[in-house]
């Protein structure tokens, strides 16, 4: 499950044409830190796959796919429109309305190491479910 959200941070991350430092060095720390080899996330870098289905995740598996692109969204300080479509495209891909992204950007952070309270977060997060 990791690659695949990989391969969505890696698509979200390149979204305005660009991989900024600080969006590549968060995609290879959750590599990392999932003991994913140098060479694999090389070739994730530079071929993303197409966006798999979600229908079998749990919601805890939907919320961290939630978080996480959220958290590339904002990691490099600015946010496109291309990028805030994309996060709510794959928003309702996970079963949330829309409206979901805007509820949880208040609230992470954009420096990876300021974490949010998750547990208040999978909270605001189960409003929106469809």
């Amino acid at each position: 499950m990791i690659k695949e959200q990989l391969n969505i941070l890696i698509q979200l991350a390149t979204i305005d044409g660009f991989l900024a430092g600080k969006e590549r060095k968060l995609i290879e720390h959750i590599a990392k830190v999932n003991n994913i080899d140098d060479d694999e996330i090389k070739e994730l870098l530079n071929k993303p796959a197409p966006i798999t289905d979600f229908e079998n995740l749990t919601e805890d598996e939907r919320f961290e796919y939630l978080y996480m692109v959220i958290q590339v969204m904002k990691i490099d300080g600015q946010v496109f429109k291309s990028e805030i479509v994309f996060c709510e495209n794959i928003a309702e891909k996970l079963g949330y309305k829309r409206k979901v992204v805007s509820e949880l950007s208040k609230n992470i952070y954009s420096d990876p190491s300021i974490t949010a309270d998750r547990e208040m977060l999978k909270e605001k997060v189960s409003k929106y479910r469809v």
